[in-house]
């Protein structure tokens, strides 16, 4: 993370104590932590699980729907009750879809109207890039697709998060040069911080501090180069995240996608889907 820069020290300041465990986190990453204690035994039992996420209707509905598509339920089987859904989809799905309902608990806030637009466009820039990298552990097989797309998915986590922390600070309501350079600067660390405190494996939280660090791998071979490519894959970051970008790495990501488009097609169909069951 950079240095803090003076303007941004308070809020930055507020945010390292929040994630070191000094203060209460904020109610929108309630259902993140209802998850978080819940797997925190390796033990753990589905009814477990099912209890805790019982509390947070958001988590559960997401959860059917995702249980219901095509992505996880291609002969459109009826899925009904929590404990077949878990069985269905799996530990890391249960992570990815509190962090989502966490993400549309910020998208949400009263106070984030005025950056509506920077907050869609990281959504569905998110979706993308989860699509795409499930798709592609899928063909090559160096990480399990729902590690990937729960990296994909959760890689803007910490833009979500300034937006909805700096919207409470007078300086950042109606300056969005100044939001820019907060999250521009920022959004990388805080995601990865975050997402420790959340108990995230590190496989994840080192992708999400280096996704603008491009890989030097040809191919994808781990979360951090499945990441990077499938960033590079969905060619829709936000407009702010284009302008840092240099004519090396443009010319990079341009070509990742001409070599790829077929793959990049291929995801279509599973970024609809998310889109569709993970909406907010």
């Amino acid at each position: 993370m950079p240095s803090r820069g003076g303007t941004h020290f308070q809020i930055l300041d507020d945010i390292a104590r929040e994630l070191s465990g000094d203060v209460n986190f904020p109610t929108c990453l309630d259902a993140a932590i209802l998850v978080r204690n819940a797997l925190k035994d390796p033990f753990v039992r589905n009814e477990q699980i099912v209890q805790a996420i019982s509390v947070e209707p958001l988590i559960s509905s997401k959860l059917l729907r995702l249980a219901s598509s095509v992505i996880y339920n291609p002969a459109g089987h009826t899925v009904a009750d929590l404990n077949t859904v878990i069985e269905r989809l799996g530990i890391d799905i249960v992570r990815m879809t509190s962090l989502a309902v966490a993400m549309d608990q910020m998208l949400k806030s009263v106070h984030l109207s005025r950056y509506n637009t920077i907050a869609r466009a990281a959504w569905e820039n998110s979706l993308q890039v989860a699509a795409i990298a499930r798709t592609l552990a899928r063909h090559n097989g160096y990480a399990t697709p729902d590690m990937a797309m729960l990296a994909g998915l959760v890689h803007n986590i910490g833009i979500f998060y300034l937006l909805f922390r700096a919207a409470a600070y007078p300086d950042y309501r109606d300056n969005e040069a100044l939001m820019i350079e907060l999250i521009a600067g920022w959004h990388e660390g805080i995601g990865e911080n975050l997402l420790h405190s959340l108990g995230l494996p590190t496989t994840i939280t080192d992708a999400v501090r280096d996704q603008s660090h491009r890989t030097r791998a040809e191919a994808p071979r781990s979360i951090s180069d499945i990441l990077c490519f499938s960033i590079a894959l969905a060619g829709n970051a936000p407009a702010w995240q284009n302008r840092t970008i240099g004519a090396e790495e443009e010319a990079w990501q341009a070509d990742i996608r001409l070599q790829h488009e077929d793959l990049r097609q291929a995801a279509d169909a599973e970024i609809a889907e998310l889109r569709a069951a993970l909406s907010v």
